[in-house]
């Protein structure tokens, strides 16, 4: 068995921790248990601040990249590109965090 933690577990640490930490999170959307791609929306006092996808980086650990629509384009091209990627590969998880630097927590949680 791979010592890897499977998408459900991260997304369990991410919403946990979230929580203790006085902030909030939701999957809005539910992917493959063990493997799926994991893309959050980031907001922070409720403001969005961006889209960031959880990938593996060259050194065997993962890193969160900004993906997606930038959060000055309209909610509608985000809306769009989020169905397209979930149409693409059906496994992704969808995690909308709000809480205080959410790239940062988001990459100590979950990279």
């Amino acid at each position: 068995m791979s010592d890897r933690l499977t998408s459900r577990m991260l997304a369990s640490a991410l919403i946990r921790r979230a929580g203790q930490e006085g902030g909030f999170a939701t999957i809005v959307r539910k992917g493959d248990e063990v493997a799926g791609t994991i893309l959050l929306i980031c907001l922070e006092r409720g403001i969005e601040t961006g889209l960031f996808e959880r990938i593996p980086d060259y050194a065997g650990g993962y890193r969160l990249v900004p993906c997606g629509p930038t959060g000055s384009e309209s909610q509608t091209e985000r809306t769009q590109y989020i169905e397209r990627r979930t149409k693409s590969d059906p496994d992704i998880w969808l995690i909308e965090l709000n809480i205080p630097q959410p790239e940062r927590f988001a990459a100590e949680t979950i990279c």
